[in-house]
């Protein structure tokens, strides 16, 4: 297990001096966020984002994300030039020593949330989703939620959404069946992996279809292009939000395959209902059992990257929701923590 963790550049109000002193952290999860989606990132921002993350002693190896156009979901005939950007930027990273690639294929929202400042028992606060909050916004008066695409405006948010109500989930697996045909050769040929993110939450919203939600949808995923190039960022906080979902089975079945690439070590607070809140990492404060999750990945045997995922807002510190530097630095030793002892008293590792 390779620990990273996600910034956001010098935007990030966490920073890499910072970072790098947690121990046992070995590199930056990170994006080039000022060009346009279905762009071709220059190398030049790519190598010298990649510079900085070097000279703070860290290693660029995994990027989040590289986006996926709207159009390339809605199978419109602009898509071939946007698949052929994304083909280049596969190209692109790889030969600035990029590893990894997660991206998501989710329409229109890329995670959602009702509330950014939940306030916990303990005074922390957290990100959070109501079921009954969602179910009660009225589409056609416009979305406003906590972390919702901004850079829709209200008008085209309607648009997109109309769009989106003739394409039913088989309509959306023939258009990532499309796009996957045509990037997990490029991505093979530069020893590239690719590995996509859950939808979350994991259930449909608003009307949008959801593809990538448990454990029969990453089983076909896999199957569409069934080499290691076509693989997972497999997020314990997204597919856990799911009541039925298991994360620990799900790892245990793809790990050994060397299907997932990425890890995303969380742990969510989950109702029956739906509701769900995100918590810290500590297995008893949520739903998922987070050792019997690291054990799993450590079972398998196989290399792979992790970030300690979203945290709690603690200690007073303030910044991008979800994304502070004590709660998951805390998340990142406590995981580290668990894998050491694992791999120190595991009989089947000692014996």
């Amino acid at each position: 297990m390779k620990m990273t963790f996600r910034w956001y550049g010098d935007s990030d109000p966490v920073s890499l001096q910072y970072i790098r002193q947690i121990p046992g952290m070995t590199g930056i999860v990170s994006a080039i966020y000022d060009v346009p989606v279905g762009e071709v990132w220059p190398m030049d921002k790519i190598l010298a984002l990649k510079a900085k993350i070097e000279a703070n002693g860290l290693a660029f190896d995994v990027v989040e994300s590289v986006p996926v156009h709207e159009d390339i979901k809605l199978g419109k005939p602009s898509r071939d030039r946007l698949i052929a950007n994304y083909q280049q930027n596969i190209r692109n990273l790889a030969a600035a020593g990029v590893k990894v690639i997660c991206y998501n294929f989710m329409p229109v929202f890329d995670w959602t949330r009702t509330i950014l400042d939940k306030k916990l028992e303990d005074g922390s606060t957290c990100l959070a989703f109501s079921t009954k909050e969602v179910e009660e916004i009225d589409v056609s008066k416009g979305i406003s939620l906590p972390g919702w695409d901004a850079s829709y405006k209200a008008d085209e948010l309607k648009a997109l959404l109309a769009e989106y109500s003739k394409i039913d989930e088989e309509k959306l697996w023939e258009h990532l069946e499309y796009f996957l045909k045509a990037i997990i050769p490029v991505a093979e040929e530069v020893g590239m992996k690719m590995a996509i993110h859950p939808d979350d939450p994991p259930r449909p919203i608003f009307g949008l279809p959801r593809i990538v939600k448990n454990r029969d949808d990453l089983a076909r995923l896999l199957k569409i292009v069934d080499t290691p190039a076509n693989g997972l960022t497999l997020c314990s906080g997204s597919l856990g939000a799911g009541y039925e979902n298991s994360v620990e089975a799900m790892v245990r079945e793809f790990a050994p395959q060397g299907r997932i690439h990425f890890a995303h070590l969380r742990n969510v607070h989950v109702s029956p209902n739906g509701d769900f809140e995100e918590t810290a990492h500590l297995s008893s404060c949520g739903s998922l059992d987070m050792a019997a999750i690291v054990k799993a990945y450590h079972d398998a045997g196989k290399e792979f990257y992790a970030r300690p995922d979203h945290g709690r807002m603690i200690w007073g510190e303030t910044g991008k929701p979800g994304y502070g530097l004590y709660d998951r630095a805390l998340g990142a030793m406590y995981l580290i923590g668990l894998w050491e002892a694992i791999d120190k008293f595991d009989t089947k590792t000692t014996a």
